[in-house]
């Protein structure tokens, strides 16, 4: 970590825990480090600089510093109690400018103007996109209440936020967009869940249980979701192990073979020189043969089929390439898969349908390894029946 940030970390826990009023519970130590965690995962899959990273890192340690003089304007507070601190550490005006207007950012009817903004935007909401969601926006409905900003009944508390979820709020980085979307929409679901229940408990309480099961059947209309899921996931699952044995058994008869033939050459050939072994010429040469074959056979079941590794726009467009098979996008640049899987993530159909291609080629896949696979196996034992009864005829026609 570097000192400037180590520095600043070791300043903002001493100010929050030493003075921050008690009636803070949600804008306190736990969400700024929350916050600076975000803020991590998003620059760790961005572009900026050293210094942007540095700035916007800074500006998500003070960005909530001013409640420590009250709610009000606490953007305007953190931005000077941070400035007093910073210069403190003589760092340049530009840097400083950047964390002023990063924390400046965060205000809620602010439009992010430059990368930075948005990220410290995203960090600062990203509580809307994860599994605490709910626990921390209660902690906020009771911290309004406990500053005398505003007493809000859950049932109200969760109507707004459901609009505001829906309605107003949206991510503004591609990171946010591609991998926090899905978890906020989970929320919003759950959001609407829990509101239809509280209205149905005020609506009527005397039909408490009929009410609790309908809302129980609706809980349960997003199982088939799941189930399909669990689909996918197992039977994928399923046909990749089918894939690992059938590799491992043709290993397995080429291991055999290998080490047959190796016999074959170093004990058996080596006589077929002298004219008195000249009846086990036939016999070898059909043993060699078979044990060629069962060889060949063997890698071809095993062997990877190579494909273009390309994909037009068209094809996303129209949905037609799997982009979750390595070999339809290993030969595309870095900025067109990602734009490409972006697609993909945006439309649940699409996922459903590549997910339905890769399991039907593994399973073509499947079927193409089992086939050559047991036609092996049969070449190997009927190889192996054949020379026998080669090299008994031999023995006997010889007297041997």
């Amino acid at each position: 970590m570097p000192p400037l940030i180590e520095k600043t970390t070791q300043f903002v826990e001493k100010l929050l825990s030493e003075k921050l009023p008690g009636d803070c519970l949600y804008h306190n130590l736990k969400h700024t480090q929350r916050v600076v965690k975000s803020t991590k995962e998003i620059v760790a899959n961005s572009s900026i600089s050293e210094e942007d990273t540095t700035a916007v890192i800074l500006a998500a340690l003070l960005h909530d510093i001013g409640y420590i003089n009250g709610p009000e304007n606490h953007e305007e507070k953190s931005v000077e109690l941070g400035q007093e601190f910073l210069r403190e550490q003589q760092i340049e005006e530009a840097l400083l400018r950047k964390v002023s207007d990063c924390i400046l950012a965060t205000k809620f009817d602010a439009e992010p103007k430059t990368e930075l903004d948005k990220i410290i935007r995203d960090a600062d909401a990203s509580h809307f996109a994860k599994g605490y969601f709910q626990e921390a926006s209660e902690l906020l409905r009771l911290e309004w209440k406990m500053q005398g900003k505003e007493t809000i009944g859950k049932r109200k508390w969760l109507k707004g936020n459901i609009d505001l979820l829906k309605n107003e709020h949206h991510f503004y980085t591609e990171y946010a967009k591609a991998n926090w979307n899905s978890k906020k929409e989970e929320n919003i679901q759950t959001m609407i869940i829990e509101k239809d229940i509280l209205e149905q408990k005020k609506a009527d309480k005397d039909s408490k249980k009929k009410k609790a099961k309908k809302i129980k059947n609706k809980l349960k209309a997003q199982d088939p979701e799941k189930a399909i899921q669990s689909v996918f996931r197992v039977t994928l699952k399923n046909h990749i192990k089918l894939s690992d044995i059938a590799d491992t058994k043709a290993n397995i008869l080429l291991s055999v073979n290998a080490i047959i033939i190796s016999i074959a050459l170093s004990n058996l050939i080596p006589k077929l020189d002298n004219p008195s072994n000249s009846y086990l010429v036939i016999p070898t040469a059909i043993f060699v043969f078979f044990t060629v074959t069962a060889i060949i056979m063997s890698v071809l079941a095993t062997r990877p089929n190579v494909t273009s590794g390309k994909f037009t726009k068209d094809d996303v467009n129209n949905k037609q390439v799997n982009l979750l098979f390595f070999g339809n996008f290993h030969k595309m640049s870095l900025s067109e898969f990602e734009w490409a899987m972006n697609e993909l993530l945006n439309d649940k159909e699409y996922i459903y349908s590549s997910l339905t291609k890769d399991l039907y080629f593994l399973g073509l896949v499947l079927q193409r390894k089992y086939a050559i696979l047991r036609l092996t196996y049969t070449v190997f034992m009927a190889g192996i029946i054949i020379s026998v009864i080669a090299f008994l005829i031999a023995f006997l026609s010889t007297g041997v």
